[in-house]
């Protein structure tokens, strides 16, 4: 196990002026699980590459442990990366194609062969050892692509969108498996995925980019519910935070035919004469009072329904989503009020997107 830090770590591919990854500074402890998330283009994978010496680094550095790895060849890093793609030798065997780095790296017949089957035991592929990738299934080539990184034993996993080409049921499944596998083994890993959700179900911290820029990185607990600017509220959750610019009035900002209060400091310091306001859908409720909008869509969920319709008021027409209870739903086309529950309220400044409360 090791630390991974990277030091204001910039990549600027040829032929572009603008950083793909833009001054980096990013610690992840020993034996952590670190989600990088992002939209696409956001930088996240160009910093795995980087992390994994398959990208160069233009300025900073990354260090494994206390090591500078910055100039030193992917082979020598002692990291282990696991694709989008399977990436397997179709003429190979499973015990083949895990064990394969291995062979090449000069090790005894025997003790791949005990490493191999370990890997296997764990991850469940003992029975499919000799199989070839092509009689394997989607879940079960993702599990070998995981053993030949498990097999090296190194200090760093790195995962790549392993689970991108998996259909839904079998991804819910799968990150699982990954989760628990890195709590088994205690290696620090970072992870890259564009799907918040995974990002919120299996890492111990998340780290949240854009355009090359690094948001925010904590719990994500915290990210939910703290995010730092209407970026990472947007972002984090599903579905997605609420976002409205609400104009200030007295004592606070006026949503429908309510005021909800805001402090006087907070109203003080504002740039302008609106504050962004962030609401969970879980946090609105149906009134008789508050934002008043139109009812486009209902989707029930067993328990829970969640209400798609449209802000009658301040800032009209933009999107508003709330879940209420699925057993009595309003009516498509009908109108409702809606109020956030008191202390559930984010707000952000509207000009430099940042939270001020």
């Amino acid at each position: 196990m090791a630390t991974v830090t990277f030091e204001n770590a910039t990549r600027i591919y040829p032929g572009s002026t603008k950083p793909a990854v833009d001054c980096l500074n990013l610690q992840i402890e020993e034996g952590e699980f670190l989600v990088l998330v992002g939209p696409s283009g956001c930088g996240k994978s160009t910093s795995l590459r980087m992390l994994a010496g398959l990208e160069d680094v233009n300025s900073g550095r990354i260090l494994i442990g206390d090591r500078d790895v910055t100039q030193v060849p992917p082979k020598d890093r002692d990291i282990a990366m696991v694709f989008q793609s399977y990436a397997l030798y179709p003429h190979m065997t499973v015990a083949d194609n895990m064990g394969f780095a291995l062979k090449i790296a000069g090790m005894s017949k025997d003790e791949i062969k005990k490493r191999v089957a370990e890997a296997a035991e764990i991850l469940d592929l003992t029975e499919f050892l000799g199989r070839k990738p092509k009689a394997l299934s989607g879940g079960q080539r993702q599990r070998v692509a995981m053993g030949r990184a498990i097999v090296r034993n190194p200090q760093v996993y790195l995962m790549d969108e392993p689970l991108s080409n998996l259909d839904a049921k079998l991804r819910v499944q799968t990150r699982t498996q990954i989760g628990t596998l890195q709590r088994r083994l205690g290696v620090t890993t970072v992870y890259v995925t564009h799907d918040q959700v995974e990002a919120m179900t299996m890492g111990d911290r998340v780290a949240v980019l854009k355009d090359g820029l690094l948001m925010q990185v904590g719990t994500p607990r915290h990210l939910y519910d703290r995010p730092d600017n209407v970026f990472v509220a947007g972002f984090m959750g599903s579905p997605a935070m609420n976002l409205l610019e609400l104009t200030m009035a007295d004592g606070g900002v006026r949503m429908g035919d309510i005021v909800l209060p805001v402090e006087r400091s907070i109203l003080d310091a504002a740039t302008g004469s609106s504050l962004t306001v962030g609401m969970r859908p879980e946090d609105l409720s149906l009134s008789d009072h508050g934002l008043a909008i139109t009812v486009d869509l209902v989707e029930v969920v067993g328990a829970d329904a969640y209400i798609h319709g449209r802000a009658l008021s301040e800032d009209s027409g933009k999107p508003v989503v709330a879940r209420t209870d699925g057993r009595r739903p309003p009516e498509k086309g009908s109108t409702v009020h809606l109020t956030p529950k008191p202390d559930h309220v984010h707000l952000f400044d509207s000009v430099s997107g940042q939270r001020v409360s």
